[in-house]
């Protein structure tokens, strides 16, 4: 977890929003990834979803399945949907759902990767809230020239 952390930090010094990503296979670090919205001027550039379309191109599907992604921050309902549609169903997050939305957009409604899954009929390990008040310093490196998070 403070993997995904140090990359969230990581992502925000380059001018990013401030998620990390980390794929760990028993106990190893596989892959890792951090935000570029904005360095990639792309808005689908959020770190789960990069660490996915990453793995997909490298890792065959049935090594995904045994694998847990670790997000600094609860994935949003595209990554959610990108990481069920990988077949990854063990999920650790950082950052709630409820705090982000009270420290970062406003109280903004949000669709949880819990809702997701179940919406989808797959079971999974989901685990939120892991060394969140770690995470939430994460948004302390905060890019000044944005004003909302993607």
């Amino acid at each position: 977890m403070r993997r995904a952390f140090d990359l969230a930090v990581s992502a925000a010094v380059k001018g990013n929003h401030p998620f990390g990503a980390v794929l760990v296979n028993n106990d190893e670090v596989i892959l890792t990834a951090e935000n570029a919205v904005n360095s990639a001027n792309d808005q689908t550039r959020h770190a789960e979803l990069s660490l996915v379309a990453e793995v997909r191109r490298t890792l065959p599907p049935k090594i995904l399945a045994e694998c847990a992604i670790y997000a600094s921050t609860a994935p949003c309902p595209m990554c959610a949907y990108a990481i069920w549609e990988a077949d990854i169903k063990r999920i650790v997050y950082g950052v709630t759902y409820e705090t982000f939305a009270r420290l970062v957009t406003r109280g903004a409604p949000y669709i949880t990767i819990e809702e997701v899954f179940k919406l989808l009929k797959t079971p999974a390990e989901i685990t939120g809230g892991v060394l969140e008040e770690e995470g939430v310093r994460a948004y302390n490196h905060w890019p000044k020239r944005t004003s909302f998070p993607s």
